[in-house]
C-alpha cells in the first residue's frame, strides 16, 4: 500500500529558484510545492515579509499542508521573523543566502577573515548587472563606486556550480568592483540538509536519505 505523503509548501525566494527545483528533481521530492517570491525584492527587503504573507494565506486556502520559508532575514531587520512566528512558520536559519550556502561555521570563518568582503551566488553572478550594477545605481553614477566599496578588499563567489561561465561573470564582476577574487565551491550547502530535515520531521517513519550530501568548503575549487 502506497503511503500518501504530507504536502510541503515551500515559499523561496526567487534568487534560489534554480537551486530548490533542482534539488526537487534530484531528490524526487514529489510532495513538495514551490512558489517563488521575485528575486527583485533581494534589493527591497522592506516589501519581503509582506509578500511572504500573502503568500503563506494564499498556500492556507488552498491546502492544509505545512510551510516554511526559504529566506533568511535577508535585510528585512526581524520584520520577517516577526511574521512568521506570528503565522507558527519556520524559515532557513541565518541572516541571508550567503550563509546557508557557504555554511554557519564557514561563512563566520570568511568573515573574520576579510570583514571587507562581497559576496556573489550563482544567481547574483549571473544577474550581477541588474541585482548589482543597476541596482546601486553605478550605470548611471560610476563615481559612487569608491563610496560604496572603499571598505572593501575582496569579492567571493559562492559557487553552487561548477560552470565556467559563472565563474567568468563573477570573476568580471570583481574586477568592475575593482575587488581581488575569489571562487570557492559550496554546492547547495544547507538548503538540502535543511529541507530534509523538515520533511524527516513530517514523516519520521520515512527514512529517505537526500541524494546530495552537505558538501563542506572545497579549497580545491578555491580561485584567485
Amino acid at each position: 500500500m502506497n503511503q500518501i505523503l504530507p504536502i510541503i509548501n515551500i515559499i523561496a525566494c526567487g534568487a534560489l529558484a534554480k537551486e530548490l527545483f533542482a534539488l526537487k528533481s534530484l531528490n524526487q521530492w514529489q510532495q513538495i510545492n514551490i512558489t517563488c517570491i521575485p528575486a527583485k525584492y533581494h534589493n527591497t527587503p522592506a516589501l519581503i515579509p509582506d509578500a511572504v504573507e500573502h503568500k503563506i494565506i494564499d498556500i492556507k486556502t488552498e491546502n492544509d499542508g505545512q510551510i516554511f520559508v526559504a529566506y533568511g532575514d535577508c535585510g528585512t531587520g526581524g520584520l520577517l521573523d516577526s511574521l512568521l512566528e506570528k503565522h507558527d512558520v519556520k524559515r532557513l536559519p541565518g541572516a541571508h543566502c550567503y550563509q546557508f550556502f557557504a555554511g554557519q561555521e564557514a561563512f563566520e570563518d570568511l568573515q573574520e577573515d576579510e570583514l571587507g568582503t562581497y559576496y556573489l551566488t550563482d544567481f547574483l553572478a549571473s544577474h550581477f548587472d541588474n541585482f548589482v550594477w543597476k541596482a546601486l545605481g553605478l550605470d548611471r553614477h560610476p563615481e559612487l563606486l569608491d563610496m560604496y566599496f572603499s571598505n572593501y578588499k575582496k569579492l567571493i563567489y559562492l559557487a553552487q556550480t561548477h560552470d565556467d561561465k559563472i565563474t567568468d561573470l563573477a570573476r568580471e564582476g570583481a574586477k568592475r568592483l575593482n575587488l581581488k577574487f575569489e571562487r570557492i565551491y559550496t554546492g547547495y550547502g544547507d538548503l538540502d540538509s535543511k529541507i530534509s530535515e523538515i520533511r524527516m520531521q513530517e514523516i519520521p517513519s520515512v527514512q529517505i536519505p537526500s541524494s546530495h550530501q552537505n558538501p563542506s568548503l572545497d579549497n580545491e575549487q578555491t580561485y584567485q
